[in-house]
């Protein structure tokens, strides 16, 4: 395609991050997850309504969707001129098209950057109005395209759009919620997610805690920053669950890890940006799906709950509840993926799931697939 330039690694010589150097490929790009966030969130109700997710998660969920799709808006404003003479080189949207789809991390580093600089830039910068009026003499007057000043007004907008806030960044530090009960026994919602930086896709983790401290957890002065400084540092896709839940109940003797969940929002899939191999990208070539609709979405949720508790002794007089977990029992799987259960599934448009579901591949029998409709529903199939 002449529409995406490789960037080869220096070092191993892998095409797997490339720039989307045109300006319409890379406003395709855009537009096709501004659709994907926003189904996102009818895949999110759906599971609420199938009782998979409470509804507490979902608003937890939904919110970090939103987010993603944040994020996206302002890449968008701050890329909108790619491709044209500008005046300057300003790079381009450094995307992962082989393994998931999605931004390079670095992206979203240098983006938190340039929010921390957000209100100084634009204190320098005109206002939008005066750029339009600019534009709009330049056309007239000069009868010239008013390239540079359109650039300019792209980057007004991607400042304006971080110093909104509300978007997800590469770390998006824990936040918790009440539950039930009341202290000695308070239960807590506590939630954080992270921008993977070894598959570069959003991660999302929600853990039930039961509190059994003097103080409630939310209100701990030395307690809650500990909690959040250990969650961000295990916060790594490449620990398992069961790691993770029992390293923060081995340090917390009072805080009790009852369910934890880790929800991976990609791989995306199109024929037209990723160079994934498998089943999907075939289905997506064969489907030859019109623009907008030549894409598929991975969604996984790994769960671990607490089996039960046992007391280990601390001291001469002192006990401490710790919990056992529940592991996957068939095939020892759980022993390996370190979950009590795992569910994948893809959403993807009608059309491709037509032809996935004439070819049936091997492996894609029990992944869920969340279809959405011409008309923007989704449906669920199993």
């Amino acid at each position: 395609m002449t529409d995406i330039t490789d960037r080869r690694d220096d070092i191993t010589g892998d095409r797997d991050q490339v720039g989307l150097t045109d300006t319409f490929a890379s406003r395709r790009y855009f537009r096709k997850f501004e659709k994907i966030t926003e189904h996102l969130t009818h895949v999110a109700a759906q599971m609420q309504a199938e009782g998979q997710l409470s509804a507490r998660e979902v608003e937890v969920m939904t919110r970090y969707v939103v987010a993603i799709g944040y994020t996206f808006q302002a890449l968008s404003m701050k890329y909108l001129m790619v491709g044209r003479d500008t005046g300057r080189h300003f790079g381009a949207l450094e995307m992962d098209r082989v393994e998931s789809g999605f931004p390079v991390f670095q992206e979203l580093l240098v983006m938190a950057n340039d929010a921390a600089q957000a209100a100084r830039h634009l204190e320098n910068m005109p206002t939008v109005q005066a750029l339009k009026e600019q534009m709009v003499r330049k056309i007239l007057g000069d009868r010239e395209l008013p390239t540079k000043l359109q650039y300019a007004l792209s980057q007004r907008l991607y400042y304006q759009e971080l110093m909104k806030g509300e978007l997800f960044w590469a770390r998006n530090d824990p936040d918790i919620q009440w539950i039930s009960g009341e202290a000695p026994r308070t239960r807590f919602l506590v939630y954080w997610a992270v921008y993977d930086s070894l598959v570069n896709l959003p991660t999302i983790y929600l853990m039930e805690v039961e509190d059994t401290g003097r103080t409630a957890l939310p209100l701990d002065e030395r307690r809650w920053p500990e909690v959040q400084s250990h969650l961000m540092a295990q916060s790594v896709g490449g620990l398992k669950l069961v790691t993770i839940a029992k390293g923060f109940d081995e340090d917390f003797d009072d805080l009790h890890p009852k369910l934890l969940k880790r929800i991976h929002v990609g791989p995306m899939y199109s024929h037209a940006f990723t160079r994934q191999t498998g089943p999907l990208r075939e289905v997506l070539r064969d489907a030859r799906a019109p623009e907008g609709q030549d894409w598929a979405l991975a969604w996984t949720i790994e769960e671990l709950e607490s089996e039960r508790v046992t007391e280990e002794r601390t001291g001469w007089f002192s006990t401490v509840e710790r919990e056992v977990f529940a592991l996957d029992p068939f095939s020892g799987r759980g022993v390996d993926t370190g979950a009590t259960r795992t569910e994948r599934a893809i959403i993807l448009p009608q059309r491709p799931y037509q032809v996935l579901e004439e070819r049936r591949p091997p492996g894609f029998v029990n992944v869920r697939k969340f279809v959405v409709s011409p008309q923007g529903r989704v449906l669920s199939y199993r």
